[in-house]
């Protein structure tokens, strides 16, 4: 079948690596990311990947804890990288090749961020974590797959989450709630619809970049929304 999207990124939170633990890694998670994204790879789909670091540390959590927000928000981005090393492991059990990339210097671990050559590992079929969210703190993960996304050029964004999409209301509280299979940017933001942070929303509208929202958790659900299935909510600028 052919692909709807060649080159995608996926944003991973990192809550969800937790599965029903109440923090750090569950390894039964990793592996259920690890299996899904080889199906992408196993279909010729060049994937790049942005994870947070929310089951380890949040910058957020630093206003109650003492910690000043900039030191919170570094303490945050290494958290990722943490997440990135663990999912670059689970990959490469899967016999996946994969980078992981930093955007905080740490040449032991990481290949440091330089565009072109996180491209060309695209290109040759790899897979390439981003960690280190923008390397500058006051920014999200999702910012940080924002902006990764449109410097590698990528087609879509996709975001796994623990919904099935985009609703007129949280169906985890409104049973009542309907879920859209397409809206427009101008829409989400009219309605105050919760996707992502807006300063990653908007530079995603601005670059007519689309967005996915789909349920990571359903077996398969990557590869089909990658192949062109209606599953989740896709938002663009049409």
């Amino acid at each position: 079948m052919k692909n709807r999207f060649k080159r995608v990124l996926l944003k991973l939170s990192g809550e969800s690596l937790m599965g029903k633990e109440r923090f750090g890694i569950s390894p039964d998670m990793l592996q259920m990311y690890a299996k899904e994204i080889r199906t992408l790879v196993e279909a010729e789909v060049e994937v790049a990947v942005v994870i947070g670091g929310g089951n380890i540390y949040r910058g957020l959590q630093a206003k109650d804890s003492g910690i000043e927000r900039v030191t919170g928000d570094y303490m945050g981005m290494l958290a990722t990288c943490i997440n990135g090393m663990a999912l670059m492991s689970a990959l490469e059990s899967e016999g996946i090749y994969t980078r992981l990339v930093s955007a905080i210097e740490m040449k032991e671990i990481a290949e440091p961020y330089i565009r072109r050559k996180s491209i060309r590992h695209l290109e040759k079929g790899r897979v390439v974590i981003f960690c280190g969210g923008t390397g500058s703190p006051y920014f999200t993960t999702d910012s940080a797959a924002a902006l990764r996304a449109n410097e590698i050029g990528a087609d879509v964004i996709l975001k796994g989450t623990r919904v099935d999409g985009v609703y007129t209301n949280d169906p985890e509280k409104d049973p009542e709630a309907t879920r859209y299979e397409n809206i427009s940017f101008e829409k989400v933001i009219r309605d105050g619809l919760k996707v992502m942070d807006m300063t990653a929303f908007t530079l995603c509208q601005e670059n007519n970049l689309p967005i996915v929202v789909f349920d990571i958790h359903q077996q398969g659900a990557l590869l089909k929304v990658v192949q062109g299935d209606s599953l989740g909510t896709l938002i663009s600028n049409e």
